[in-house]
C-alpha cells in the first residue's frame, strides 16, 4: 500500500518519539559502549527513513522498527567479528536475542548514571530555544501541539528544533567540556565613575560590586562571546548565564551584535597601567614635594594677608588632606586639558560613564574616588550645588561617609555654609552631623568641612605681593610640567592598550586616554611619608569634603 507524504511524516515523527530512545538503549545492550551505541543508532534510523522512502506502508509499524533493528545489528556483529580473533557463543548469537517492544520500563532500566550526568550537563548549557522544547516535551510530558501553542510556534518548527536539540545534546555529550579558568579563579577590576547622576537603583556602582559581572566584562572584553561561550567559560549554566547577560546588557554594561556580547566600556589592562605606575613613581616625589610646598605657601600668604580661603571649619592639618588633592586635580586638568565629557544617559534616570582597570599584582598604595551629590531629578532648574567627597582607601577612611548625599542632604549643608539657618529640616541637619559633615553646638550648626567662597583667586592673588605671587607661579609652573609630561606619556600608553573598536570611538578613546595619568593615590601616600599630612584617631571625619558656595 502506497503512503501519502502525510503518513511518512507522521511515522518518522512516530520512530523518532517512541522508538528512537528505545533502539539506542538497545544498541547500548549490545554493544556496551556509548560511541558505538551512537553509531549502530544512527545506521538503524537511516535504514527506517530508507525503507518508508519506498512508500510500503508495514502492517506493524513497530514490528517493522524491530526487524530493521535487528537486521542491521547482525550486520554490525558480523563485522565485528571479522575483526576479531575469537568471540564466545553466547557473543556470536546475542543479536537473536529479541527485545519485547511492549516493555514500558526499557529505558529506566538502561540508562546509564554517567548518561543521565552527561545529559544534565548539556541540558545547562544548550541555548534557551532548544532547551524549553527538550523540556517541555521530555521533563514535562507535553505534547508537540501544546508546545508549539505555549511558544506561538508552528507544530513542524517545534518538530524541527526537537530535532536539532537531540542531535546538539548528543554532540555536547560527546565533548571533553572544560570549564574555563574563570570558574574558578576570578579576577578582579577597579572602577573609575564620571557620574552627573546615579540610576533610580544606585547604578553603576550596585552592579559594579557583583564578582560574576565583573568577570563577565573581563572575558567579553575586546572578545565578542556568545552566551554558550561565557557560560562555560565562567562555569554557569546557561539559563542563569542568559538572564545576566540580558540584564547587563538592559543596562548598557554589554552590547549585544548578533548573538555576541561585547564589553561596552575601556578596561585598562595590567602591562599598561604597569608601565604608567613605572614612570609615575620618577616623579612623584618631586611632584608631591612641589604641591606641598604650593598649598603652604598660598596658606601662609593668605593668612599674612588676613585672608580665610578654606572656611576654617577644620584645622588646617584637616583641611590640608582635601586642599592636597583638590590643588592636584585643578593643576592636572590644567596641564592635561579639561575633558569636556557629557555623560551618558543610561537607564533609570542615570547619567554617567565609567573606566575599569584590570588589578595589578603591584603594591597597592592606596585608591582617591571622587563622589558628590545626587542631581535633583524632579525639579526643572534645580540649584546646582558644588559638593565634593574625595574617598580615601586607607585605614578604612572611606567607609566613614556615606557614597554620595542625597539632593535635600546636599542643599542643606549649603544653606548651612551660607549661613541661612532658618528653616533647615533637623532630620537632615542631624544626618550632616553624623556623616562629619557638621558639627552641632549650644549656639547651633556649622559645617565641618572645608568651604571655598567662590571659583575666582584672582582677588586674592590681588593682595599679595610680588615676591609672594612669583614664587608661587613659579611652582606652579614646575608642577604643571611635570603632570604635563606624565599626562602624555599616559595617554600614549593607553591608547596602545585600547582595542581597536574603543580607538575608533573618539569619545571613549578621550575618557580612557584623559584618566590614566598620575594617580592621586600615589600623592596621598606619598604626602603621608613626607609627614605633609597625618592620620590619627582624632582627624575629622569629614576629612576630603568640599563645597563651593
Amino acid at each position: 500500500m502506497a503512503m501519502s507524504e502525510t503518513l511518512r511524516e507522521k511515522l518518522l515523527l512516530e520512530y523518532t518519539e517512541k522508538h528512537m530512545g528505545k533502539v539506542f538503549y538497545f544498541c547500548l545492550r549490545k554493544t556496551s559502549d556509548r560511541y558505538e551505541a551512537e553509531d549502530l543508532t544512527q545506521d538503524i534510523s537511516l535504514n527506517v527513513i530508507l525503507a518508508l522512502e519506498k512508500e510500503i506502508l508495514p502492517d506493524n509499524f513497530s514490528a517493522y522498527v524491530w526487524r530493521i533493528a535487528r537486521n542491521r545489528y547482525s550486520v554490525w556483529a558480523d563485522k565485528k567479528r571479522k575483526k576479531e580473533e575469537a568471540l564466545s557463543p553466547c557473543d556470536i548469537y546475542e543479536y537473536e536475542h529479541e527485545i519485547a517492544d511492549s516493555d514500558e520500563n526499557i529505558l529506566e532500566n538502561m540508562i546509564r548514571r554517567e548518561e543521565l550526568a552527561l545529559l544534565r550537563r548539556e541540558l545547562a548549557f544548550i541555548s534557551s530555544d532548544y532547551r524549553n522544547i527538550v523540556v517541555a516535551y521530555y521533563l514535562e510530558n507535553r505534547s508537540i501541539r501544546d508546545i508549539a501553542g505555549s511558544l506561538s510556534l508552528p507544530e513542524g518548527t517545534v518538530k524541527a528544533k526537537l530535532f536539532r536539540a537531540r542531535n546538539i545534546l548528543k554532540e555536547g555529550m560527546n565533548m571533553a567540556r572544560e570549564f574555563g579558568k574563570r570558574s574558578y579563579n576570578p579576577e578582579d577590576i577597579d572602577f573609575v565613575n564620571f557620574c552627573s547622576g546615579f540610576g533610580d537603583n544606585g547604578q553603576p556602582w550596585s552592579i559594579l560590586t557583583h564578582a560574576l559581572y565583573k568577570n563577565i566584562f573581563l572575558e567579553a572584553y575586546d572578545n565578542p562571546s556568545t552566551a554558550e561561550e561565557l557560560a562555560l567559560e565562567l562555569g554557569v549554566a546557561l539559563p542563569y548565564m542568559e538572564d545576566e547577560l540580558e540584564f547587563l546588557t538592559k543596562e548598557t554594561f554589554l552590547l549585544k551584535t548578533g548573538n555576541k556580547y561585547e564589553t561596552a566600556f575601556p578596561i585598562i589592562g595590567k602591562e599598561a597601567q604597569d608601565e604608567i605606575h613605572e614612570y609615575n613613581l620618577t616623579i612623584i616625589s618631586d611632584l608631591t614635594r612641589l604641591i606641598e610646598e604650593l598649598i603652604d605657601g598660598y596658606a601662609n600668604a593668605c593668612s599674612a594677608h588676613g585672608i580665610d580661603f578654606y572656611g576654617r571649619y577644620q584645622s588646617y592639618e584637616d583641611a590640608k588632606w582635601t586642599l592636597l588633592i583638590h590643588t592636584f586635580d585643578k593643576l592636572m586638568a590644567e596641564a592635561a586639558g579639561e575633558l569636556n565629557h557629557k555623560r551618558t544617559k543610561r537607564p533609570s534616570h542615570g547619567e554617567w560613564d565609567i573606566l575599569g582597570y584590570k588589578k595589578t599584582e603591584r603594591s597597592y598604595n592606596g585608591w582617591v574616588g571622587r563622589h558628590g551629590s545626587i542631581t535633583h531629578k524632579n525639579v526643572l532648574n534645580a540649584e546646582t550645588i558644588d559638593f565634593v567627597q574625595f574617598k580615601f582607601m586607607y585605614k578604612g577612611i572611606n567607609s566613614k561617609t556615606p557614597p554620595f548625599l542625597s539632593y535635600d542632604e546636599s542643599l542643606t549643608l549649603k544653606r548651612l555654609a551660607e549661613g541661612k539657618t532658618e528653616g533647615l529640616e533637623e532630620t537632615y541637619l542631624e544626618k550632616l552631623v553624623k556623616y562629619g559633615y557638621a558639627k552641632k553646638s549650644e549656639s547651633g550648626y556649622t559645617p565641618a568641612i572645608v568651604v571655598f567662597k567662590g571659583y575666582d583667586t584672582s582677588n586674592t592673588l590681588e593682595k599679595f605681593t610680588n615676591g609672594e605671587k612669583e614664587e608661587l607661579k613659579e611652582k606652579a609652573t614646575a608642577i604643571r610640567k611635570l603632570l604635563s609630561s606624565a599626562s602624555v606619556y599616559a595617554m600614549n600608553i593607553t591608547k596602545k592598550d585600547l582595542p581597536q573598536s574603543f580607538k575608533k570611538d573618539e569619545r571613549m578613546c578621550s575618557l580612557a586616554c584623559n584618566n590614566t595619568k598620575v594617580e592621586a593615590g600615589h600623592l596621598m601616600h606619598r604626602a603621608l611619608l613626607d609627614g605633609w599630612i597625618k592620620y590619627d584617631e582624632n582627624t575629622s571625619k569629614g576629612m576630603g569634603a568640599y563645597l563651593y558656595i
